[in-house]
């Protein structure tokens, strides 16, 4: 996977704070073999390190003068399908709730991930688009896959139907959205109804349609959710962008409440520039394992 963030400004930057959430994390079902994040031009404080959710993260200073900024991340993963308990996964969903039973081992870890966030509301509208499918005693993982399932079909994807400060709201009063989106609301469906839930950043190797040669760079980042599993220690890992589980084409970046936690760059600067450009490439794709070459799937 590679993923190349580049920002251009009209005027000098003086000062330049940053936090990148770029670099894979190291899961039972994903091993990373090389990860890098670059910074140019080279801070003089740059402190890759991990965030209160285990995330890996880098946190940089720029104070040279520059007119560009550019991020780049680079990894080679091996990545497996998650494998998920049947027992667990058929335990009723009420039973499933951190806050009303914290006997449960984890449930006070997994707590955080029930209540509002930011960018993940409660709302009353959510909560009954949510309630037909939480019928009593019914399995966890039916629960969960039928909201992803219910998302996909009853939602469009439409990237012009949203921007970056659209809410679970406006998502589901426009019965449109992206990626990013379609978390959110399945986030607050099921936090409205006690579960917990995450939200999971990170990438999706897509195949290019038949006859068509990988365009390198024409990729995008990718955000669904995991539900937590009580008994397990395990998330589910669902897509309602997709409508499918996780499998082993998704490379996990980063969780955590929502959108604005994992953000892949985000920071503030100093500058007198009236006007700036954004320009985000990513690829993400097989490699041959004895070549380390890419593969060119349905070319």
């Amino acid at each position: 996977m590679w993923h190349s963030t580049d920002y251009g400004y009209s005027d000098v930057v003086q000062d330049s704070l940053g936090v990148v959430h770029l670099g894979p994390r190291r899961l039972p079902w994903q091993q990373v073999i090389t990860s890098t994040v670059e910074i140019s031009p080279k801070p003089l404080d740059v402190d890759p390190s991990v965030d209160h959710y285990g995330n890996q993260v880098t946190y940089f200073h720029l104070t040279d003068d520059h007119d560009d900024l550019k991020v780049v991340s680079d990894a080679d993963v091996i990545v497996t399908t998650p494998a998920y308990s049947q027992e667990a996964l058929a335990v009723a969903w009420e039973d499933a709730r951190p806050l009303e039973h914290p006997e449960l081992p984890g449930a006070w870890e997994a707590a955080e991930f029930v209540l509002e966030s930011p960018r993940v509301q409660h709302l009353p509208d959510v909560e009954a688009y949510a309630v037909s499918s939480f019928t009593p005693g019914r399995a966890l993982g039916e629960v969960a896959t039928e909201i992803m399932h219910r998302i996909f079909t009853d939602f469009e994807y439409d990237g012009a139907a949203t921007s970056v400060t659209s809410t679970v709201g406006d998502v589901l009063g426009k019965r449109a959205g992206v990626c990013q989106d379609f978390a959110h609301l399945a986030l607050s469906c099921l936090r409205s109804q006690g579960l917990a839930a995450r939200y999971v950043s990170g990438y999706l190797a897509t195949t290019p349609a038949p006859g068509q040669k990988h365009v390198f760079g024409a990729d995008a980042s990718h955000a669904w959710l995991a539900v937590w599993v009580p008994g397990s220690g395990e998330w589910l890992a669902i897509d309602p962008t997709n409508d499918q589980w996780v499998n082993d084409r998704y490379v996990t970046v980063a969780w955590g409440r929502d959108y604005d936690d994992v953000a892949p760059v985000r920071g503030i600067i100093t500058t007198e520039a009236k006007k700036s450009t954004l320009d985000v490439s990513v690829d993400v794709g097989p490699l041959d394992p004895v070549s380390g070459e890419p593969v060119e799937e349905n070319a």
